[in-house]
C-alpha cells in the first residue's frame, strides 16, 4: 500500500499557521479561574453512622444552609438569613446567632454561636431544644466534642467542606437528636481550633521583623 505523500512546503506552512492560530485561541480563552476552580457551593454527602445508619449532610455555602436527614434521625435545617453578607471562613457564612434559624423536624430551636476569638471555648456553639442544652466545642486542632446537658456524648471532625465524621461514646446513650444536631453544627461551623499558646506564638512571630 502506498504511503501518504509528504506535505508540500505550502501545505506545511498552512498547517503551522492553523496550529498556531488554534493554540493562540486556546490561550486567549484560558483564565486564572481555570487553574484555581472555585469549590462547589453545594456539597451533599452520605454518611453511614455507626449507631444511626445512613445520614445525608447537605451544605450550601452560597445560600448559607445546612440540611441533615436520615431514616433514624430528625430532619435538621440551619439557615442564614437571605441577603446577608457571608464570611468566607465559616461554612454557613456567619457566627451571628441573630442571622441564623435552626429547626428540628420543623420545630424551631435556639442557636447561640460564640464569637470565635483566641480560645477554643470561644468557638463553641450552643443549642437549646426540647428542654436539653447541647454544645459543640473544639477540644483539639481537628476535632470538637458534643455535649448534651454537659455530658460528653460524641466527637466530630469536619474541615468545613460539608464532610463530617462522628464517633460516639456509647456509655452516654447518644440519641437521634444528638446525631442530627451534631452533624449539622459540625458541617455549618467546622470543627477544631488551635490552642491559645500556639496562636500566641504565631502572633509573636508576626511581630518580629524579617
Amino acid at each position: 500500500m502506498p504511503k501518504d505523500p509528504a506535505p508540500s512546503p505550502g501545505n506545511a506552512a498552512d498547517s503551522a499557521t492553523d496550529s498556531a492560530a488554534a493554540t493562540g485561541s486556546a490561550y486567549e480563552d484560558w483564565t486564572d479561574e481555570d487553574e484555581h476552580e472555585a469549590p462547589e457551593p453545594v456539597v451533599e454527602t452520605a454518611v453511614e453512622d455507626d449507631l444511626f445508619g445512613a445520614i445525608t449532610v447537605r451544605l450550601d455555602t452560597r445560600q448559607g444552609e445546612v440540611t441533615v436527614e436520615g431514616e433514624s434521625v430528625p430532619r435538621v435545617v440551619l439557615r442564614r438569613t437571605a441577603g446577608t453578607e457571608a464570611a468566607d471562613h465559616i461554612p454557613v457564612g456567619t457566627r451571628d446567632g441573630t442571622l441564623l434559624t435552626l429547626t428540628v423536624d420543623g420545630e424551631e430551636a435556639a442557636i447561640t454561636p460564640a464569637k470565635g476569638r483566641l480560645t477554643r471555648r470561644s468557638y463553641r456553639v450552643d443549642v437549646d431544644h426540647a428542654g436539653h442544652g447541647r454544645r459543640l466545642v473544639p477540644d483539639s486542632i481537628p476535632g470538637s466534642r458534643l455535649l448534651r446537658d454537659e455530658q460528653h456524648v460524641g466527637d466530630f471532625t469536619s474541615g468545613g467542606d460539608g464532610r463530617v465524621q462522628a464517633e460516639w461514646r456509647e456509655d452516654t446513650a447518644p440519641n437521634a437528636t444528638d446525631a442530627a444536631l451534631g452533624y449539622a453544627l459540625a458541617a455549618a461551623f467546622g470543627t477544631g481550633a488551635q490552642p491559645m499558646w500556639m496562636i500566641a506564638i504565631e502572633m509573636i512571630g508576626d511581630m518580629i521583623p524579617g
